[in-house]
């Protein structure tokens, strides 16, 4: 009997990161007094698993296809592998930093002066959302200055939000307003620029980047609303913050990455004007360019009507600067 107590008690005692990892949760001079317990580090762990495994399944669908046709696969495989790492960072009770909180409540479960703020978080979307929208502009077909500068606005919003968590005083919502400004302007793109732009591809298009775009802006929403209750107000517990960002980030990255390779199931990306060149193409591309010298737009000399006329810097017939090509949609060279 003694030895099967003991059993029990090891068992219960199997996830012993709250004891190996900042015991205490003092760190950096203070102690979290809100703070998960073993049922948030399981429920981090269980996450971890979850974003673990669809990466796995992400890349074995990669496999299927020809390499040239492989970048939103990869794109979704690089959002999961890099939240799984994040979620097994918190799940161990590392990557926080005690903040003093700006609103005390006497609930038992957020009492305190100090609440622990997972700052990995903050980089896990740092590096994820920007690939996140790069899925879905690239799907919409949208320009690579536009591209940039959603991303740009992205991560305002991420930066934002950190600074605003880790920000004792009142002025934590100054940051916050800033963040959802920037957020306001990623859902007028995804709700009406992207989406307009997707439609002219195809109806398959369309209907791809309406299902994954919807379902980000109405998940994104829901953000700053976590945000409020949880790093912002104080409202709810860390073990329940972690559910709550969780099943957010499991909606965001796998389900979004499903949704998303589902939906590219049948569309080329040559559709999309995106040229994606595989190794074998090197070669060939080599063996046609090396005797063409081109002037200063990039067009090869002697090529056509103009054959054996001088090298002159002639414009091409697009009036872009040879950036843009003669297809009715804008062409991305990967």
């Amino acid at each position: 009997m003694d030895a099967l107590n003991s059993r029990l008690v090891e068992l219960e005692r199997r996830n012993n990161a709250l004891l190996l990892n900042n015991p205490g949760n003092r760190v950096n001079g203070a102690t979290a007094q809100i703070a998960i317990t073993t049922h948030g580090s399981d429920w981090y762990f269980a996450v971890c698993a979850v974003m673990t495994v669809a990466g796995f399944a992400f890349m074995g669908l990669a496999m299927r296809k020809p390499r040239h046709h492989r970048i939103f696969h990869y794109l979704t495989s690089a959002v999961v592998f890099t939240a799984a790492i994040a979620y097994f960072t918190m799940g161990s009770n590392l990557g926080f930093t005690p903040i003093q909180v700006e609103f005390p409540r006497s609930n038992p479960k957020v009492a305190g002066q100090f609440r622990e703020i997972f700052y990995v978080r903050y980089i896990d979307w740092f590096i994820t959302t920007p690939l996140l929208l790069l899925d879905l502009l690239l799907t919409a077909g949208m320009p690579w200055p536009t591209i940039f500068f959603v991303i740009f606005a992205d991560w305002i919003m991420i930066i934002t939000g950190l600074v605003g968590a880790l920000v004792q005083s009142r002025y934590k919502w100054g940051y916050f307003a800033f963040g959802n400004a920037a957020l306001f302007y990623i859902l007028y793109h995804l709700g009406w620029e992207s989406r307009r732009n997707a439609n002219r591809y195809g109806a398959d298009v369309g209907k791809a980047f309406l299902f994954c775009g919807s379902l980000t802006s109405v998940l994104w929403v829901l953000y700053p609303i976590a945000w409020g209750v949880c790093e912002g107000g104080n409202v709810i517990s860390p073990d329940s913050e972690a559910v709550f960002y969780g099943i957010l980030d499991l909606f965001a990255k796998p389900v979004f990455g499903a949704l998303l390779i589902w939906g590219h199931r049948n569309i080329e990306p040559s559709r999309l004007g995106l040229r994606i060149h595989d190794y074998d193409d090197v070669a060939t591309d080599d063996a046609v360019h090396e005797k063409r010298p081109a002037n200063d737009y990039g067009t090869p000399v002697g090529a056509g009507a103009n054959a054996g006329a001088p090298a002159t810097a002639t414009a091409p017939a697009d009036g872009f600067g040879g950036n843009t090509p003669a297809a009715a949609h804008p062409t991305h060279v990967v």
